[in-house]
């Protein structure tokens, strides 16, 4: 799994298997999502959405307090950490405006019409023109466009690393997770973040790669950064790519 915690931090309610909880923590109540799955240990995590937890679906709640209390001083230090970071505007689809398409800048032009999309790669000026009825359509058919253009790159490139790594080629589908740019299960197969359509490819190849990685090998010990570097030895540059662009990947 791969986690992407520069994006927006909106809030977002807690989801089917999912519990809102509180808990004191000094002077200060904090509140948490309790998440039970199948898991042999409880986890914490802190992202746009506050602190989450993931817990065996046998522990208790003793068990999962007992965890939190436990991790006190990081929990709060890195609560204050996301509260101070900057937080990114949305991007106004407006016309003109430009956007990364595998890292090279692309424009989007608005026009009058049927609800289409119209891809100009020839034209002076790359560009992907939003045929519309109304200025209101365009965030969802500006995400529609980039979502198949995504779907397409996806599986290709999967395809190609799932050979090197003797691993069948999984069903893709497209996620727009806020903090995770990718996750695999041996039964639902691989999900990956449409915005990464926004990265260079080098950046896409390494999420695949990482993705398919986790066939061979669910966890990320030593033996699985063995398996991505086996056919993506520039890895660690790449890691550092995704981390540093997640700041500047556009929402809206």
């Amino acid at each position: 799994m791969l986690s992407s915690p520069e994006l927006p931090h909106s809030f977002r309610p807690p989801t089917c298997g999912e519990t809102l909880r509180t808990i004191a923590l000094g002077e200060h109540t904090v509140s948490y999502v309790l998440r039970r799955a199948r898991r042999r240990s409880i986890g914490l995590s802190i992202d746009h959405r506050g602190l989450r937890v993931g817990a065996p679906s046998g522990a208790s709640l003793h068990d999962v307090e007992a965890s939190i209390l436990q991790h006190r001083e990081w929990i709060r230090r890195k609560l204050d950490e996301w509260q101070a970071r900057p937080h990114p505007e949305p991007l106004r689809i407006v016309d003109g405006v430009q956007i990364l398409l595998l890292g090279n800048p692309i424009t989007v032009r608005l026009a009058i019409g049927a609800r289409r999309c119209v891809w100009n790669p020839q034209t002076p000026e790359r560009a992907l023109t939003l045929c519309l009825r109304s200025p209101a359509e365009a965030p969802l058919l500006l995400e529609k466009a980039l979502r198949e253009r995504a779907s397409a790159l996806f599986v290709e490139r999967l395809g190609h690393y799932a050979s090197r790594l003797g691993v069948a080629l999984p069903r893709l589908s497209l996620s727009s997770a806020r903090t995770r740019w990718g996750s695999c299960s041996l039964r639902s197969g691989i999900r990956l973040n449409w915005r990464l359509i926004h990265f260079p490819l080098p950046v896409i190849d390494y999420v695949a790669v990482h993705e398919l990685a986790h066939l061979r090998e669910m966890n990320h010990s030593a033996r699985f950064w063995s398996i991505v570097a086996q056919v993506y030895p520039d890895y660690p540059n790449a890691r550092k790519a995704l981390q540093l662009g997640a700041t500047h990947c556009p929402h809206w």
